[in-house]
């Protein structure tokens, strides 16, 4: 038991001593850790210090370049501050010197002027206030005659280039433009599809052929040449509705006056839709846009219409490109210049049922459907009545003048001829009570219808003889002049 025990008091003894032999090392080794540890942040701190203290150095280096750069900026704009005032004390003392020499030249003057004073008063014994007077006389005379004198050569220069200037541009411009030139006629002619169709076409007792000519107001000529019916009238449009509606009747074989009468309102119809058309293409061609449709409509119509036997839409068309030309040369509103050109004689769409010149009746046509007033303008002054006060205007009656002025463009018998139609037309239509009234057979004839409901058969008979009596005092004319009125009655009832 002794020797157990023994052995425990020595096995704990050696443990303890052990165990603090180990606890030795162990704070032997940590304190060693920590010197170490020390040393490494004495290292990191040290490393911290010098990057700080080497920044710190850059930071200032760099104000210091930056103050640097500042100060000569400063420098400089002293330097130029000081140059500028050398230069304006420079000028100043220039001025100065100016000033000198300019009351010097003053002073020489008025010196002058007392002398020519005192030699006038010398002279002529004038009082100092009328020397003054005359010699203020004298010096405006001679300015006067060296202004005008100027001014009279600058305006011979100035027309002389103006009138080279303006030849070259208009030369140039109908260079440029190529156009037929053809002469309208008054008759159109019609082939027929075989001879059988002939007699049908006059009908039984001729009641095909007049139905014909009293629902167009055009003459039908059927024997005048072999294999074709000759339209005669001087109004165009009625002429083509005379032909597309024979045309659909020879086409379709019915002929008979209740068919004719159908068939001459639809052939109208598509007249019109091809007058419509025949606006907006020209329009299209120019190039031009935004015109109103009722402006296009009565420009269309002139598709059928002549001006001294030259075709107006074609007319107005090649104006419309020339004046283009020209007012890009003379810086004019290229636009304005062309709408206003092409639609310049649109009033002699409705000269028939509107009074006044066709230029007057175009402007107020073009006001109405709110056009530009420059377009108004130009429409208005296209001819010598009204002044034109724009380039647009000018520019639309120097085309107007060219393109009426080319060789063969005109007929003036052709023209005299369709005025004296629409007059014999006029005088018929002026009495009360007229439904319509054509003049056929070359103007020796002319058919007028009346209303029946308003003219009876006796006032017809007098009807005849008051237009005859009105044509002979009102118009001179080659010949005798048929005056021939029709009153026809109608019942009509529907079977339902």
């Amino acid at each position: 038991m002794i020797e157990i025990i023994v052995a425990l008091i020595v096995g704990s003894a050696a443990g303890i001593g052990g165990f603090a032999g180990y606890q030795r090392t162990k704070q032997v080794n940590g304190k060693n850790k920590i010197d170490r540890d020390m040393a490494v942040a004495k290292t990191k701190a040290s490393d911290i210090v010098l990057k700080a203290k080497d920044e710190a150095l850059r930071i200032e280096e760099e104000r210091r370049k930056e103050l640097q750069k500042i100060e000569n900026r400063l420098i400089d704009r002293e330097r130029t501050l000081d140059n500028k005032l050398d230069e304006l004390d420079k000028r100043k003392e220039k001025l100065r010197g100016q000033e000198d020499e300019v009351e010097s030249l003053k002073s020489e003057i008025r010196d002058i002027r007392t002398k020519q004073q005192e030699k006038l008063e010398k002279i002529a014994g004038l009082k100092k206030a009328d020397a003054a007077e005359k010699l203020m006389q004298m010096t405006e005379r001679d300015i006067k005659n060296d202004l005008a004198g100027l001014v009279a050569k600058l305006q011979k220069d100035a027309s002389e280039d103006a009138e080279e200037r303006a030849q070259t541009i208009l030369l140039t411009a109908m260079e440029r433009m190529s156009s037929e030139v053809t002469a309208e006629r008054t008759v159109t002619a019609v082939k027929l599809l075989d001879d059988e169709m002939k007699g049908r076409i006059i009908g039984k007792e001729g009641r095909n052929i007049q139905a014909m000519q009293r629902a167009t107001g055009v003459d039908f000529l059927v024997d005048d040449t072999p294999g074709m019916v000759v339209l005669s009238s001087f109004d165009p449009i009625r002429r083509q509705v005379a032909r597309l509606g024979l045309e659909m009747l020879m086409k379709d074989g019915r002929i008979h006056p209740g068919r004719i009468e159908e068939v001459f309102a639809k052939a109208e119809k598509q007249i019109e839709k091809d007058v419509l058309r025949a606006g907006e293409d020209a329009a299209r061609e120019v190039g031009v846009v935004g015109i109103p449709k009722e402006m296009l409509q009565l420009l269309g119509e002139l598709k059928y219409r002549t001006s001294y036997g030259q075709n107006v839409l074609k007319h107005s068309t090649e104006m419309a490109h020339i004046a283009g030309m020209i007012a890009e040369e003379v810086g004019a509103d290229v636009r304005i210049t062309k709408i206003a050109t092409i639609l310049h004689d649109v009033g002699k769409a409705v000269t028939h049922k509107v009074e006044g010149k066709h230029h007057h009746i175009g402007a107020e046509l073009a006001r109405k459907y709110g056009m530009d007033e420059r377009i108004v303008h130009a429409i208005e002054a296209h001819h010598d009545d009204i002044e034109a006060t724009t380039p647009e205007a000018l520019v639309v009656r120097i085309c107007d003048a060219a393109s009426a002025a080319r060789p063969g463009a005109r007929n003036i018998s052709a023209e005299n001829f369709a005025e004296r139609m629409r007059d014999l037309e006029n005088i018929a239509v002026s009495f009360k009570g007229i439904d319509k009234a054509y003049a056929i057979s070359a103007g020796r004839e002319v058919r007028v219808i009346v209303r029946p409901e308003s003219i009876d058969d006796l006032s017809a008979i007098k009807l005849a003889r008051d237009i005859a009596n009105k044509i002979e005092s009102t118009m001179q004319y080659p010949g005798t002049i048929k005056v021939n009125v029709i009153r026809e009655t109608r019942a009509i009832e529907f079977a339902k």
